[in-house]
């Protein structure tokens, strides 16, 4: 080989010598971002599981949370089926409250239609009372009358008879002295 070409052939080999030293410069910066990116990754890793652990306890959390919530839902349905009940309660109540009402209203006037009933057959029963003691009133009067009458009858018989007496007596004393 001639030597140019030996030249040419050193020359290359330098090139490539330099090119190989470059390529092994960039491959060790490759090496270190290699190794940077997997000191990134790792930290990523590690950031991320973290991360994961976070999301876990915050999905167990969150999972507990709702489980509460269900059960506070279930507790509210059961308060809401109390409250409609005591409501269903209170509304059968106020319709009692109402029927007794209405049935003391009702009563009442039927009380007051009795009482007024009442009052007129005592009004008529005083008057029937007044007029039997007015005729009662009546009839002892004429029953005074009467007897004050038979009594004046039977004085005047009964001096009439002392009379008669007395004139017996006289002829039955003249004839028991004349006998």
């Amino acid at each position: 080989m001639s030597k140019e070409s030996f030249n040419d052939l050193k020359y290359e080999l330098e090139l490539k010598n330099a090119e190989i030293d470059e390529l092994t410069m960039e491959l060790q910066e490759k090496q270190e971002e290699i190794n940077k990116l997997k000191l990134y990754s790792t930290k990523l890793k590690y950031q991320n599981k973290n991360l994961e652990d976070k999301l876990d306890t915050k999905i167990d959390y969150d999972k507990a949370r709702i489980n509460e919530l269900d059960d506070l839902a279930e507790k509210i349905k059961e308060k809401d089926a109390i409250i409609e009940d005591k409501h269903d309660q209170v509304k059968y109540l106020r319709s009692l409250i109402d029927d007794y009402k209405n049935q003391v209203n009702s009563n009442t006037e039927n009380l007051e239609v009795q009482l007024r009933k009442i009052s007129k057959t005592y009004e008529d029963l005083l008057k029937q009372k007044d007029m039997i003691i007015q005729k009662q009133d009546e009839q002892i009067d004429n029953l005074i009358k009467s007897n004050e009458e038979v009594i004046k009858t039977n004085k005047t018989n009964v001096i009439s008879l002392k009379l008669q007496n007395e004139k017996y007596q006289e002829i039955i004393d003249k004839f028991a002295k004349t006998n």
